[in-house]
């Protein structure tokens, strides 16, 4: 179901699985540390802070966790693990901890998040028992109605029974309706909640049906049942949808950046760290490279292209240059499989993605992300924004050096819209579902394929 409708025990149990997550490592540390006899000291102190803020939610579901699941946890822990070590070296820090420790944390740390995931399920079964069922009507057997009933039955962690439906329509217009009965017109709902001890009344009936709605909340005033609105948006394509509170009033996100408040922190930390870091590790490459360019064209060694950024302000995109023209007007062109424009430097260059270091240096600049939608030419986002349904979405985020779509195959030249649409798709997937352990594994999956991606050229 929804997760902003929340029934029964929902958010207390997202609330628990989260916090569950984020203890056991700290919890596994404390414990290896007491089995060593080690002192838990500063240095201790500030890792368990460190790992408590960076180590990613797995986001598996905790009612029937998906196959590959143990995979799932062992590869999140061992990106965070890496890039803990990484901090540690560049600050000379891991030294100051026991190597038995350390060793005793990182394997205890997973072995005990997967049998939390064998047990949770059985734990959280017993919980929403202790606090008993709840009653719920649905007002409205239409699409988000009989949807949301679908969910709530199928929830068994909701704690909440569908009694039926009320809706105005005559049967022969309801058709039929298989997952609760329908108990009347909506005039009798006030009746039948104080009759029947109903705790929750959904309305989902249509935003063009506000007088109903206004008259049906005046008749529910002399009953007790806590009463949720369903707007028919739910319906529709969101990105981040929320509820939130701005000054003073309740407001509804339709489409919004998963990057506000403590998130667009940690996004922007771990920008920083990993693009320092790969600045650090590949200078020398990148002298030996601009060195190289000098040497074989004349020009500049970067290339510079005014693209789209953050909320679709222009920006300027660094690459090592490949080409021999250096095209940003409002015509360019994009590169194809045998662009006699690429010279045989920068043949290799774009298909080993050595090209794209420079924008390592966008990112120290909070211009662009590691991970985010690939920032395309202003004259391609020009003509197909006009094309491609929620394309400029794509730039409620940072633009990025890799992003969910290049790690999936959508790379290189896009000649048909069908290409463009499907790239689009995954960028949009990347705003709904973003998470640090989700940026971790598309920077993995994007250094194994940076050798063999037949796309790059």
């Amino acid at each position: 179901m929804n997760p902003f409708v929340r029934t029964g025990n929902q958010s207390l149990l997202a609330l628990f699985h989260g916090l569950i997550e984020r203890l056991i490592p700290v919890l596994c540390l404390i414990v290896s540390v007491l089995l060593w006899e080690h002192e838990f000291g500063p240095a201790e102190i500030l890792l368990g802070v460190i790992v408590f803020a960076l180590v990613p939610p797995t986001n598996l579901p905790y009612r029937r966790p998906p196959p590959g699941w143990v995979r799932q946890i062992t590869a999140s822990w061992a990106l965070t693990v890496g890039l803990l070590m990484l901090l540690g070296l560049l600050t000379s820090t891991l030294k100051q901890f026991d190597q038995n420790v350390l060793a005793t944390f990182i394997v205890l740390t997973p072995l005990v998040e997967i049998a939390m995931f064998l047990v949770l399920p059985h734990v959280l079964v017993r919980l929403v028992a202790m606090r008993g069922e709840h009653v719920a009507v649905i007002i409205g057997a239409n699409e988000l109605g009989r949807s949301m009933a679908r969910s709530i039955l199928g929830d068994a962690y909701s704690g909440t029974r569908v009694t039926g439906f009320f809706d105005d329509r005559d049967a022969d217009r309801l058709g039929e309706v298989t997952e609760a009965p329908v108990l009347g017109r909506i005039e009798r709902v006030a009746d039948f909640v104080r009759a029947n001890r109903v705790h929750q009344i959904f309305i989902a009936l249509p935003m063009a049906s506000q007088p109903r709605i206004l008259k049906l909340l005046e008749s529910l005033r002399d009953t007790t049942a806590s009463i949720y609105f369903v707007p028919d948006i739910f319906m529709l394509d969101l990105i981040q949808a929320r509820v939130d509170t701005m000054v003073g009033f309740p407001v509804l996100a339709v489409c919004e950046t998963p990057f506000h408040g403590t998130t667009g922190a940690i996004k922007r930390m771990t920008d920083v760290i990993i693009s320092l870091t790969a600045i650090l590790l590949t200078a020398p490459f990148m002298l030996v490279i601009a060195a190289a360019i000098k040497l074989t064209m004349p020009g500049p060694v970067l290339f510079k292209q005014r693209r789209y950024g953050l909320d679709g302000e222009q920006i300027m995109v660094w690459k090592f240059r490949s080409m021999k023209v250096q095209e940003d007007g409002a015509d360019v062109k994009q590169a194809t499989k045998n662009d006699d424009r690429i010279t045989p430097l920068g043949r290799f260059l774009r298909r080993t993605s050595l090209d794209e270091l420079p924008q390592f240096f966008n990112v120290l600049q909070g211009k662009m992300s590691v991970v985010g939608p690939r920032p395309h030419a202003i004259s391609h986002n020009e003509t197909y924004r006009k094309l491609i349904r929620g394309y400029m979405v794509r730039h409620k985020v940072k633009p990025g050096i890799t992003g969910l779509a290049q790690i999936n195959g959508c790379r290189g030249e896009t000649e048909t819209i069908e290409k463009m649409e499907k790239r689009v798709r995954y960028d949009l997937d990347y705003l709904r579902h973003w998470s640090l352990q989700l940026d971790l594994t598309i920077i993995a999956r994007t250094v194994l394929q940076v050798f063999k991606d037949p796309n790059a050229y």
